[in-house]
């Protein structure tokens, strides 16, 4: 989140869109090229190698830092102001910790142990709820919140937050699903799984300089829709996968489905800090990206309870159709026998059969997830309707 604060802290109202684009460019080149080189590192080395290869370049990161960024003029002065009256927030760290964290374990773990039905996901949850209800009430009257939730009485910022939350919801849910999807049902290896989300990367690095040169002429909110629209038409189109399909057509899938996202990142953030205040702009970054990161945990957890929920719901449907009374199902098991020859049993056929069947099951899950997802976008759509309206070019108006 300091990035945002720092860009926001850097540019005059007039260039922050086009701040923020060049920085949402170097944010989705990890998105572009990570996959690839994730999935190539381990079908070549070891997938421990994904966590070592990040060492060198927090080595550089830390030294740029240390030259390159600066402390924006109003944080000297507060800095001075309070020196050695520095107010550490500790009760308020504390119990965001434990909110958030047992959130974590129960949206990693919830599926694997069946939800409630677990007594450990169940204590995850009170000490979940426990936390973020102390946090909640610790910070709404602390002088000095760890977590400023008093940004929220802002609509502006309260819409941003909530939409950058779904956006979290959406993009780290298809990021999963796609490869996942072309491993377990079409067989693609780690390094071709990742290809076919490298191209949707390279789109939206293209685009955001477009996007951030639009914010200049046209309101935020009408970007905010188009992108919105753009991905939930994207995702309802991916609804429509099969097993026939090539790498050309998932690949363009994404793309389109990127295309949107590259309205979305820039005129979110832009439309976020239109009406905070400059002295709280470490605040609304620090919130507007935990939105995000929330969103991002609980895509992931969606995605798994909805594709293992709907794979064995259609598993038994398609099973209840599985028998000799099915004449359908008769020609195919004959089909089938012939393909192993004269003098085999037809176990064999039936056991091809019954992987076919998983593997049609396991796509109309995945086909659910895309519609749920596409569906989910398209009612956000006249929501952004409700933040006000903002000059373009314009991104914070109390200046």
């Amino acid at each position: 989140p300091s990035e945002q604060a720092i860009l926001a802290d850097t540019f005059p109202p007039r260039q922050r869109g086009m701040a923020f684009a060049i920085y949402g460019v170097a944010v989705v080149t990890a998105p572009a090229i990570g996959p690839t080189l994730g999935g190539w590192i381990t079908d070549n080395f070891s997938w421990r190698w994904i966590f070592f290869i990040n060492i060198p370049v927090g080595i550089v990161s830390v030294i740029l830092t240390s030259l390159v960024v600066e402390d924006p003029p109003y944080f000297v002065e507060e800095r001075k102001r309070r020196s050695g009256k520095l107010r550490v927030d500790y009760w308020g760290i504390i119990f965001v910790a434990i909110g958030l964290g047992f959130l974590q374990i129960l949206l990693d773990k919830g599926e694997r142990d069946d939800w409630f039905a677990s007594n450990f996901i169940r204590m995850c949850g009170i000490l979940a709820a426990a936390g973020l209800v102390l946090a909640i009430y610790w910070e709404l009257h602390e002088k000095d919140p760890v977590v400023d939730l008093s940004l929220l009485k802002e609509r502006n910022f309260a819409v941003a937050a909530f939409l950058m939350f779904m956006v979290g919801v959406i993009l780290l849910g298809s990021t999963v699903l796609i490869p996942q999807y072309v491993q377990l049902v079409m067989n693609y290896s780690a390094t071709q799984a990742g290809l076919v989300l490298s191209p949707g990367g390279l789109l939206v690095m293209g685009m955001l300089p477009f996007v951030g040169m639009l914010l200049g002429k046209v309101e935020a909110r009408w970007l905010i829709a188009v992108g919105l629209a753009i991905t939930s038409v994207a995702l309802i189109h991916m609804a429509g996968f099969n097993t026939g399909m090539d790498y050309k057509h998932i690949a363009v899938a994404r793309c389109y489905q990127a295309a949107g996202l590259a309205f979305l990142f820039v005129p979110i953030n832009t439309a976020a800090y239109a009406f905070v205040p400059p002295n709280k702009n470490n605040a609304a970054s620090g919130l507007i990206n935990l939105a995000r990161n929330v969103g991002g945990s609980l895509g992931i957890s969606l995605v798994t309870t909805i594709l293992d929920r709907r794979a064995q719901f259609h598993q038994s449907r398609l099973t209840e159709s599985a028998t000799q009374l099915n004449p359908l199902f008769n020609q195919a098991v004959n089909s089938a026998t012939r393909v192993f020859g004269p003098g085999r049993t037809g176990d064999g056929a039936y056991a091809l059969l019954m992987r076919q069947l998983q593997q049609q099951a396991n796509t109309l899950s995945y086909i659910d997830c895309f519609y749920v997802m596409g569906l989910g976008f398209a009612i956000l759509v006249p929501l952004v309707f409700v933040m006000k309206k903002t000059k373009p070019g314009r991104a914070m108006a109390g200046h």
